[in-house]
C-alpha cells in the first residue's frame, strides 16, 4: 500500500501542474490545512532534482504568505474563525503556550517553529492574535521557512539520484523516521514553556497575562 501511495505520489509531482499543487499546499498549511507540504517537496525534488531549487524557493515565499494570511486570522479574525480553527486542529492547549513564547522571545520563536516539523499555523495565528510586529514577523517566516525548504532544494539539487536510490530502498524506514519528526515536534511544541524549572506551570514572565485564555468560545 505504501509502494503505491509512493509510486502514485512521485507520478503527481513530475506533473506539469505539480507546482500550482506544492505553492497550494504550502499557503494552507501556514495557516490552517493540517498536512505538511515536505514530502511533496521532497517527492517533487526527487523526481527533477534540477529544478529542486525552484520548487524550494515556491515552496519558501507561498508557505511565508500563508503565514500572512493565518497573522491576519489571528489579528483580525480571532473570535470568528481562528479560536474554531485552532480547536479543530487539536492545538487549544497548546495556544496560551505558544502566546507566551512569542511574547518572551519574539521571532526567535517563529524562527524555530518554521524551520522544524512542528505546526506553523499555530505560531502564524498567535502571532496576529499577540500582534507580533508584522516586519519581524514575516522576516523571521522567511528566515524559518527558507531555512528548512532551500535546504531540501540545495540537498537534492546536489544528491538527488543517490537520495532517490536510498528511499526507493528503504521507504518503509524513511516514512517511519519522518513520522517520527513531526510527532516529536508536536510534541515539543505543545510542551515549550509547561513548567518552569521546579516542574510548576509557567505563572510568570511577559507573557503570563495571556496564559488564562481560552480560545474555544
Amino acid at each position: 500500500m505504501l509502494r503505491r501511495l509512493y509510486d502514485w505520489t512521485m507520478a503527481k509531482a513530475a506533473h506539469p501542474h505539480a507546482q500550482w499543487w506544492l505553492a497550494a499546499f504550502c499557503f494552507m498549511e501556514a495557516s490552517f490545512f493540517p498536512i505538511p507540504p515536505h514530502p511533496l517537496l521532497g517527492l517533487m525534488c526527487l523526481a527533477e532534482p534540477r529544478k529542486a531549487m525552484r520548487f524550494a524557493l515556491i515552496a519558501t515565499l507561498t508557505s511565508v504568505i500563508g503565514g500572512l494570511f493565518g497573522y491576519l486570522i489571528g489579528w483580525g479574525l480571532y473570535d470568528s474563525v481562528g479560536a474554531g480553527l485552532i480547536g479543530s486542529l487539536g492545538l487549544t492547549e497548546s495556544f496560551p503556550i505558544a502566546a507566551c513564547h512569542l511574547n518572551e522571545r519574539d521571532w526567535e520563536a517563529i524562527l524555530i517553529a518554521g524551520a522544524t516539523p512542528v505546526p506553523f499555523k499555530l505560531l502564524t495565528i498567535t502571532a496576529g492574535f499577540i500582534s507580533m510586529n508584522l516586519l519581524t514577523f514575516t522576516l523571521a517566516s522567511l528566515g524559518g521557512r527558507g531555512l528548512i525548504f532551500l535546504s531540501v532544494g540545495i540537498l537534492f539539487r546536489l544528491f538527488g539520484a543517490p537520495i532517490k536510490a536510498v528511499i526507493d530502498k528503504y521507504l518503509g524506514l524513511v516514512t517511519s523516521l519522518f513520522v517520527v519528526l513531526v510527532v516529536g515536534g508536536f510534541i515539543a511544541i505543545t510542551q515549550l514553556g509547561g513548567a518552569d524549572e521546579n516542574g510548576d506551570p509557567a505563572d510568570s514572565g511577559p507573557g503570563a497575562a495571556i496564559a488564562p485564555v481560552d480560545p474555544v468560545p
